[in-house]
């Protein structure tokens, strides 16, 4: 089954960094009071959600996707 909306390069990053955690993304978002939904639009780049987009590269650590 073909994925409906590509992975942008910051959500290939936050899975990245997500494995390397071992953490799935639910988890993480629990974690962070982030909505399941809102962090899967932000890996697609369906939504850009500054307020969620900041607390995910800070609690990562992805300083090279920060604005």
């Amino acid at each position: 089954m073909a994925r409906k909306r590509p992975i942008t390069a910051f959500g290939w990053a936050i899975k990245m960094k997500l494995a390397e955690l071992q953490m799935d993304q639910r988890e993480f978002c629990e974690r962070n009071g982030i909505p399941e939904n809102r962090l899967g639009d932000i890996i697609t780049g369906s939504r850009k959600a500054s307020k969620q987009r900041d607390a995910i590269i800070k609690a990562l650590g992805l300083d090279d996707f920060a604005e």
